[in-house]
């Protein structure tokens, strides 16, 4: 096996003819919580890996790309992709730029939300698992959706990657995009899939979570209402539940999670620049 082949590529958002007709990309931003869109050549469709989760590959025959969520962990800087194709390996080195995200503070009033009792702790533990286990889903799909709708009609009430305080108490950052609405509001499935996931969680709430192929995968949480199962294929636009106030909540509305590549990205990116806050 070769091995050890670098090469440097910007993280930009090339759109050929060709790939453009084939399927359309998500805005590029190579920051913590952003994607990266890498340039992959190869006649043959190439594997990619990043930080040893498998990525995105679409495009056609001598124009792959490589479409890599990051992390909000992810420290500015070179980082490197992996890239496989038959006997060959090697690298691809891109760079993710800082990104300030604003601080926000929350007051919850169910304390157990924020401080879990010892009987708590031990659902939360089995439920992280379940929740892992979805978001590393990966199906093997040509046509993966990278354009958005967002599913659920309500101003947003707060963005993704807010560093968060919980009764003054530092926790993780916003991992998604909250939506207000009133409790019963339809919750449409953004574009389609196989629901992978439902369940009552800790934090959460009720939740469903969606494959889109590739290791997309979207997450719906705090529902009044989950109207699917686990198994069902949604088209875009298929209701898959309603909005409420379940789980860690200080009032009813949908967060909305997208995940790549086992890193959760922001939603903003999927969407059509009519439908961006």
């Amino acid at each position: 096996m070769k091995r050890n082949k670098l090469f440097l590529f910007p993280a930009v958002l090339l759109l050929t003819a060709g790939l453009a007709g084939a399927q359309p990309l998500p805005d590029e931003s190579s920051t913590p919580g952003g994607v990266a869109v890498i340039p992959l050549g190869n006649e043959s469709k190439p594997e990619a890996y990043y930080r040893d989760n498998r990525v995105m590959v679409v495009g056609e025959p001598g124009n792959w790309h490589a479409v890599v969520g990051i992390p909000l962990s992810a420290k500015p800087g070179r980082h490197f992709l992996t890239v496989r194709n038959g006997g060959d390996e090697s690298k691809r080195a891109f760079e993710v730029r800082d990104k300030e995200y604003e601080t926000q503070y929350i007051t919850i009033d169910d304390d157990r939300k924020v401080n879990p009792t010892k009987y708590d702790m031990e659902r939360i533990r089995k439920e992280r698992q379940l929740i892992s286990a979805a978001k590393r889903t990966w199906s093997e799909r040509d046509a993966v959706p990278l354009t958005m709708a967002v599913p659920v009609e309500g101003p947003m009430s707060s963005p993704f990657g807010l560093r968060r305080f919980f009764n003054n108490q530092p926790r993780n950052p916003h991992s998604g995009m909250d939506i207000a609405a009133p409790t019963g509001t339809p919750i449409r499935a953004p574009a389609p899939g196989r629901v992978i996931n439902t369940g009552d969680y800790f934090f959460n709430g009720n939740t469903v979570f969606i494959d889109h192929g590739q290791g997309l995968v979207t997450m719906y949480c705090h529902m009044d209402e989950i109207g699917v199962e686990d198994g069902d294929i949604v088209n875009s636009g298929d209701v898959i539940g309603k909005v409420g106030e379940t789980g860690r909540v200080t009032g009813a509305h949908l967060h909305w999670s997208v995940i790549m590549n086992n890193a959760t990205v922001d939603p903003a990116l999927f969407l059509t620049e009519e439908e961006r806050p």
